[in-house]
């Protein structure tokens, strides 16, 4: 069992490696330029570590590996269009660098780019691994037009339902990357859907530190603005627990800084006055307990994976590490 850095350097080795044709540029820059800003490259180095954690061969896992890195930077350049996001991993979003259009082609052709490396599966799981990668990211644009809806509403959206929001948009995609490694690895059935259960409270912890890192995190390591989400009034696991707890003087600023007048004050009025509600109501503190929570589920659930020791050990580093990381 490998660390997880040598799992990250040989995702980023087969990356850099990954050929694209030159013509027509303005569609295969843009796949080459996002492919080449790096970032966590979680999602396959857990399908690697899966399917190494079980006894699989890393060679033949590597293209499904790839598959999830393609797939999870399509989604990436086209909800870049919809959230207008100009800045992604400290670098101009696609969209911004050229137009809607080409993120979207461009987008478009990673899917595709994605599906040819998932060909190349094993024979004694493609059709596992194809109908595991297509139902999740029926899923991942379930969550995505959520996120959408809930741009709509205002204080009727249920902490239960962002909880099923993030899980689809994002947590069902890092089950199914330790999956895919189970399926290659020829893991029995119920140690393939164990294994899930890992990525996937994995990925809920992901996600509710993502959301605090938007708040309190440090741009130079976050990759992009903090405050983002307070400026779009972006339904968040800690805006959603304000509208909930906040009452009085609390409650009314908050309704003026989303709703109101104020949704259009400066960046730096609106985050600063937003950010001390938070603070004030403990969420910092409310959503760090969450992230713990689901992080103790992700450790768990290893119990029921067959994994030895030190896979184990390797496993519950990462998931401490995203519990407290500040990228």
């Amino acid at each position: 069992m490998k660390t997880f850095e040598e799992y990250l350097d040989m995702v980023n080795q087969a990356v850099s490696h990954i050929k694209y044709p030159e013509r027509p540029a303005n569609l295969y820059d843009p796949i080459a330029y996002t492919m080449g800003q790096g970032g966590k490259r979680v999602r396959p180095a857990l399908a690697l570590m899966s399917a190494d954690a079980l006894d699989g061969d890393l060679e033949l896992t590597m293209p499904v590996a790839l598959a999830v890195e393609l797939f999870h930077n399509f989604t990436l350049l086209h909800d870049d269009v919809m959230d207008r996001a100009d800045v992604r991993r400290g670098q101009p979003t696609v969209h911004t660098k050229w137009n809607d259009n080409v993120a979207i082609l461009s987008g478009d052709a990673m899917l595709s780019l994605s599906m040819k490396y998932l060909a190349q599966a094993p024979a004694y799981c493609v059709i596992h691994a194809f109908e595991l990668f297509n139902r999740t990211a029926m899923k991942v644009y379930e969550g995505q037009q959520l996120d959408m809806d809930f741009e709509k509403r205002y204080d009727d959206v249920t902490l239960e339902e962002y909880m099923e929001m993030i899980r689809l948009k994002t947590s069902v995609l890092l089950g199914a990357s330790c999956q895919l490694g189970a399926l290659v690895a020829g893991a029995a059935e119920a140690t393939a859907r164990r294994i899930y259960q890992v990525g996937e409270n994995m990925g809920m912890a992901f996600q509710v530190q993502d959301d605090v890192l938007d708040v309190w995190g440090d741009p130079a390591t976050f990759g992009k603005a903090t405050g983002g989400d307070i400026m779009c009034g972006k339904k968040t696991f800690l805006l959603i627990n304000a509208l909930h707890m906040a009452g009085g003087a609390d409650r009314r600023e908050l309704d003026y800084y989303v709703t109101g007048e104020g949704k259009d004050a400066a960046r730096e009025v609106k985050v600063a006055a937003v950010t001390a509600i938070y603070e004030r109501l403990g969420l910092r503190e409310h959503a760090t307990d969450a992230v713990r929570d689901y992080s103790t589920r992700a450790i768990e659930a290893l119990h029921g994976c067959g994994m030895g020791a030190k896979q184990h050990d390797v496993f519950v580093e990462l998931i401490e590490r995203l519990t407290s990381r500040t990228m």
